[in-house]
């Protein structure tokens, strides 16, 4: 479960950035396409953040869903089931969202 890692990495990183200061919420994106599964975050966070800053935070989570644009018939679609494939049948798609994993914003107390 990579979740775990990647999740200790984000409450590794807010707490460089706000040091001492109590954390009231972290808010993510994640992406339909990144491959991590926010269920999973989500999970592990209140063990990450147990000792830190960030104990007792909330997690919000948004998830950004896999959006492409297709060079075949420039198509632009969203993808429901996370198979890169156009409704054309073209798998020559460029990915607009869905691949993000990022830390959107830090609510300090």
């Amino acid at each position: 479960m990579h979740e775990l890692a990647i999740t200790e990495d984000v409450v590794r990183t807010v707490c460089e950035a706000v040091g001492t200061a109590r954390v009231a919420r972290v808010r993510l994106a994640i992406g339909k396409l990144s491959g991590v599964l926010p269920a999973a975050v989500s999970f592990c966070f209140e063990v990450c953040a147990a000792g830190t800053p960030l104990e007792g935070a909330r997690l919000e989570v948004e998830e950004i869903p896999a959006r492409v644009h297709c060079r075949t018939c420039r198509a632009e679609a969203q993808l429901d089931d996370g198979i890169p494939l156009c409704r054309c049948g073209s798998a020559d798609l460029d990915v607009l969202t869905g691949q993000e994993l990022k830390i959107q914003e830090v609510e300090v107390a």
